[in-house]
């Protein structure tokens, strides 16, 4: 008990002081102890003072550091961005533009929320590749963007879903009206095109199918037999890609239901093929 409150008479004393180096260096231990609320808390004021000194650099990064320390992710990428903007060629500007990728990695919100902040993080983590190709930490930072994008792609996914269980306007398909298995068909589609390593690419291929199969049997009469034949190609490709699918005895059930539903057109094209 006296030693906590010596030491908290000293951290009180020190917060008063008005010798600035002082202070930094009690920063600087308080940072390199862990102790990174007291080392913010001196930080905080001293990044002013030292501006255009030559602690001033190594002050802002330790700001930043000692944030993400704390936690508090999105404080700290501000302080690294403010870190590489200031110091393009600085000592610690390889970290700084790394740790911006990373805090806003850390914070990325789950799928189903908004994912701006995700883009962001992808952008900074796609910017330090490109400036630092050869980094040792290159590995890593694939890794967040993988997991990053398939955020992107679990968010598309569950949207196109969302198409998909709302199934046609109005319960029928007019001539020249869309539907939302169509909007599944285009939603799943583009992310499987702007994400084609995710890890939902065979569950999107498979819900392409379940909804060009959905959107035949219950065309109009006039667009029906266009729609079986895309369901059956569909098909064909999902059977192509995933040989081996989880999916492979709901996939087989759509095939017979469009060869039973489809009648001889269909079978007629099989034999063809």
């Amino acid at each position: 008990m006296l030693f906590l409150l010596v030491s908290c008479n000293s951290y009180n004393k020190l917060l008063k002081s008005s010798d600035y180096d002082y202070k930094y260096e009690a920063a600087k231990e308080y940072y390199t102890s862990g102790k990174y609320e007291r080392a913010i808390v001196l930080l905080d004021e001293l990044i002013v003072i030292l501006k255009g000194t030559d602690k001033a650099e190594e002050a802002l990064y330790m700001l930043g550091m000692s944030y993400y320390g704390q936690g508090d992710y999105e404080t700290a990428s501000h302080y690294f961005i403010s870190y590489y903007n200031n110091y393009p060629r600085g000592i610690y500007t390889e970290e700084a533009r790394f740790y911006t990728g990373k805090t806003l990695y850390m914070a990325v919100p789950e799928p189903r929320l908004d994912q701006s902040s995700t883009i962001k993080a992808i952008q900074e983590l796609q910017m330090f590749l490109e400036y630092y190709p050869e980094s040792e930490r290159k590995e890593l930072v694939h890794e967040m963007l993988y997991e990053l994008q398939n955020n992107l792609a679990e968010k598309e996914y569950e949207s196109a879903k969302l198409y998909f269980n709302l199934g046609p306007y109005m319960g029928n398909f007019s001539q020249n009206s869309g539907n939302n298995y169509e909007a599944c068909v285009i939603t799943a589609q583009n992310a499987i095109k702007d994400y084609p390593y995710c890890k939902q690419r065979e569950d999107l291929a498979f819900l392409i199918l379940r909804a060009k199969y959905e959107m035949a049997i219950q065309s109009v009469t006039e667009k029906k037999e266009d729609r079986m034949r895309d369901a059956l190609d569909e098909y064909y490709a999902f059977k192509n890609d995933y040989p081996e699918s989880k999916h492979a005895s709901e996939v087989e059930k759509i095939y017979r239901r469009i060869n039973k539903k489809g009648g001889d057109v269909l079978e007629e094209k099989e034999i063809e093929d």
